[in-house]
């Protein structure tokens, strides 16, 4: 596709991508699929938190989305305030060039409008809010796709994402409650939809369980200390949740059950070594997943799943394989809900290791029930997604003879 001046469209994404998260990369995937399949044409390069991985993996071009490296390493020297302080102005002028190279810019799925972990306002979303209003200033369309939103504490990170919503081009969700938290915090969301996740449009491998169960169980974890409003209680919370799960794997073991532990983010390592060190047994294994496809895998691979990140459940739900969900956000209820496994969520927060056992026995006896569901959803969910990206060739990528005509846009 070509614009009517003859000009190749230049399209960017942005996010924390490459940065060793497997969901966001997962979405970028989703994402790139979509521009490959339906725009060829188009010209895509990043702005992202680990460019050579982006370009390694996924074969375009990246820019490092931070001025200053140590961005999200704790600045407690002079020198590293001094730095951090000086990036974020020269991350405005980085911002806003890379933005007016470009006709279109795509944040792919991942919670961005939303602070269910903790961070600061200053890092991510001080760089979304950059972005969405370099895209208004140059006229460059910024789209949040499927993106995940949630009730925001802080004043200042709630601030900031309001105003990323508002000058945002276009936007759309992966659940009800993000539409609806972005609508509480003044974002007017009347023409915004809800479709799944942008990751269930990534090939599911065939499900491959054990034909002699009890077979594998696979256990998704995750270096979970609560949201940004729990950083006084964080190692509490943090406590609490490995100890559950903890005592879940131990329980399986002496079940003679097969263990996998699966994580999603580099961070998870720490999660793994302490299971590893308070049950000792060969039983135990750790998957070595680079990738989400490599999570949909090992999931498919198993009798049933266990997990905490969002991207593992959606791998295990993708993948049809009876899972229960240790929830942390309400983005993990609304997805469960979606997949009609409402009744198989557990809080993250609370952990509770024969509460657990129970619900995991019950999933386990329902789970040709719930394979059989999970099918029907799956199908549902490609669907809605081929919607989706019909929507969005829509507002992004006009005809040729309308090529420098913009969505409608939203008065802030």
């Amino acid at each position: 596709m070509t614009p009517a001046n003859g000009t190749q469209v230049r399209a960017g994404v942005f996010g924390l991508l490459g940065s060793g998260n497997l969901g966001n990369d997962g979405s970028l995937e989703a994402v790139l699929g979509y521009l490959r399949d339906r725009h060829p044409e188009v010209s895509v390069d990043a702005l992202c938190g680990g460019p050579e991985a982006v370009t390694a993996r996924y074969g375009i071009p990246a820019t490092r989305l931070h001025w200053y490296r140590g961005e999200y390493r704790t600045a407690s020297r002079a020198g590293a305030v001094v730095g951090k302080g000086l990036g974020k102005l020269v991350d405005v002028f980085r911002t806003a060039a890379w933005v007016r190279g470009h006709d279109v810019v795509i944040v792919p799925g991942m919670g961005v409008l939303e602070a269910t972990l903790p961070m600061r306002p200053w890092g991510f979303p001080y760089s979304l809010f950059l972005l969405c209003a370099a895209g208004r200033l140059f006229g460059t369309r910024v789209a949040l796709v499927g993106v995940g939103a949630a009730p925001i504490g802080n004043r200042a990170t709630r601030t900031l994402v309001r105003w990323s919503g508002r000058l945002a081009a276009y936007r759309s969700y992966r659940d009800a409650p993000s539409r609806d938290a972005m609508r509480a915090m003044g974002v007017d969301t009347a023409r915004d939809e809800v479709y799944p996740d942008v990751a269930f449009s990534l090939p599911a491998p065939q499900a491959s369980p054990s034909l002699d169960p009890p077979g594998r169980v696979c256990v998704g974890v995750m270096a979970f200390h609560g949201s940004d409003d729990d950083r006084a209680r964080a190692e509490e919370i943090h406590r609490r949740y490995l100890d559950g799960t903890t005592g879940f794997v131990r329980a399986l073991v002496e079940d003679g059950r097969q263990v996998r532990l699966v994580t999603g983010d580099d961070v998870d390592a720490s999660v793994v070594e302490a299971i590893l060190g308070a049950v000792d047994s060969p039983l135990v294994t750790v998957a070595e997943a680079a990738s989400l496809a490599d999570v949909m895998k090992e999931m498919a691979a198993a009798d049933s799943v266990v997990a905490t990140r969002y991207h593992n459940l959606i791998c295990a739900l993708k993948a049809g394989t009876p899972t229960i969900a240790l929830s942390y956000a309400a983005k993990s209820d609304a997805l469960m809900a979606r997949m009609g496994l409402a009744a198989y969520c557990h809080p993250a927060r609370e952990v509770d290791t024969d509460r657990l056992l129970e619900q995991f026995r019950t999933l386990e006896r329902n789970a040709a029930d719930v394979r059989l569901t999970l099918t029907e959803r799956n199908q549902d969910a490609v669907r809605l997604l081929d919607r989706q990206f019909t929507a969005l060739t829509a507002a992004l990528f006009p005809t040729a003879d309308h090529a420098h005509a913009h969505a409608p846009r939203e008065t802030p």
